[in-house]
């Protein structure tokens, strides 16, 4: 069975970014930033920071990581 961290790693690899949201409806991984803090041990991962609105139209922010290198 693939680890959280191997699911999280290889949407990074094939897409180049990964949010909270993502992870938790296609991986089920409810605490991405703990699996980021884990790979960042092994790879460079950036944090961005999106600004957005939520669905009842309140400011959000939220973050975006993103694989820098392989």
């Amino acid at each position: 069975m693939e680890s959280q961290c191997d699911k999280v790693l290889n949407h990074l690899r094939l897409y180049g970014s990964i949010d909270p949201i993502q992870a938790i409806q296609e991986y089920g991984v409810l605490r991405l930033a703990a699996r980021i803090n884990d790979l960042r041990l092994s790879h460079d991962i950036e944090t961005h920071l999106v600004d957005s609105i939520n669905r009842f139209g309140d400011p959000v922010r939220y973050a975006r990581y993103v694989l820098t290198r392989n």
